[in-house]
């Protein structure tokens, strides 16, 4: 018999290889006999450039600008002429200073310099996963990396993040990266929000990111001038697009400015590691993500695992640190069985220190029951 284990990353305990490395030891503990492969998967956020990795691609490193300007040091992957870069890599909120968020200056430039260093490394295809964010910006900052010239009133250039947009005066798009044009740029997005209004990425998202009440009222007034600019100058109108509002509005600077395709982040990731050559003999799939939720349902990387697998008939058990969503839910999602690390340990804390030994356990009553 063969398993595929295809785990996303259990935020703050495990990285999706070493989930499902911890999970197939289990397995193999239990069943000596069976053959496991191990398939990390991701949906756009941290540990998208994790799972390319694992699924063959180089690591390539890259030194750009952190949220708040500081060099950070950060990876994408390389496959021949297609690159994956994590925005989270880059300007996620882990890479913000000890004084903590910054939601009104937080900036995504560095993913701009990213996206350049792919280009020098021969990249055709850039696949952008930008779940994690620490930024509000409209993807302004990736913009400015990549050769847009925003200014104030006096010319000036403008300074970094979502605040400054307020003094947006002119934009000139002549200095873009010519290499943009000959460039098909993918965004892994799992959001459906547009970058304005009670929806849009100030309002929702920059909450989460450290934004006061006032900090909010800021930024959306900063990121409508922002839109009602760039409509005057590279329209059409994207600002009300499904996923625009992603990432701190990253999703619409990419539509905008970089002519970028928004994709469902799990089911690009999955065609992109060849999640279905994978699935060829196997008589069950194990995949999980710490929390699974109602934002699970919302196409996280679980659920595009279980979609995948139920297209060529294969069961598909789930593993989760915590599972909150009910036996009907589950199996309306695709699920034939559920686990929980909180069955083995209610303590949360306790959960997250010992993720891999209660994951291996968890593999190890997996192989008990479902073979």
């Amino acid at each position: 018999m063969r398993f595929v284990v295809a785990p996303d990353k259990f935020k703050g305990s495990a990285t999706a290889p070493e989930v499902a490395a911890a999970l197939a030891a289990g397995l193999r503990a239990g069943r000596p006999d069976l053959e496991i492969a191990e398939v990390p998967v991701a949906d756009g956020g941290d540990g998208t450039v994790a799972a390319a990795l694992a699924a063959g691609f180089a690591a390539v490193g890259a030194t750009a600008e952190g949220p708040t300007g500081e060099p950070v040091e950060t990876t994408f992957g390389m496959r021949d002429a297609t690159a994956v870069i994590e925005l989270a890599g880059v300007a996620g909120l882990r890479w913000l200073p000890e004084s903590g968020p910054a939601p009104l200056r937080a900036s995504t430039y560095g993913v701009g310099q990213v996206i350049a260093a792919a280009l020098d490394a021969g990249a055709r295809t850039i696949v952008v996963g930008i779940g994690g964010s620490a930024t509000t910006d409209g993807g302004a900052g990736m913009a400015q990396a990549l050769g847009v010239r925003l200014t104030d009133e006096r010319g000036d250039n403008l300074a970094r993040g979502g605040a400054a947009l307020g003094g947006l005066a002119g934009i000139d798009r002549s200095g873009l990266d010519s290499r943009i044009a000959a460039t098909r740029l993918l965004v892994a997005s799992d959001v459906n929000n547009p970058l304005l209004g009670p929806l849009g990425a100030a309002a929702v998202f920059a909450p989460q990111k450290g934004a006061s009440p006032d900090d909010v009222a800021t930024l959306e007034r900063a990121l409508a001038r922002w839109a009602a600019l760039t409509r005057s100058v590279a329209g059409p109108d994207v600002a009300n697009t499904a996923g625009a509002g992603d990432a701190g509005g990253t999703g619409f600077a990419a539509l905008a400015y970089l002519a970028a395709q928004l994709v469902p982040g799990a089911e690009l990731m999955l065609d992109l590691i060849g999640f279905d050559a994978a699935l060829a003999g196997a008589g069950l799939v194990i995949t999980g993500e710490g929390s699974l939720d109602r934002q699970t349902l919302g196409g996280k990387a679980p659920v595009g695992v279980a979609r995948a697998a139920g297209r060529r008939g294969v069961p598909v058990a789930v593993v989760a640190g915590r599972v909150e969503l009910s036996p009907a839910e589950l199996a309306d999602a695709g699920f034939v069985a559920a686990y929980s690390l909180a069955d083995v340990e209610p303590d949360p804390a306790v959960s997250m220190a010992r993720a891999a030994e209660l994951l291996a356990a968890l593999g190890g009553r997996i192989a008990a029951e479902l073979t």
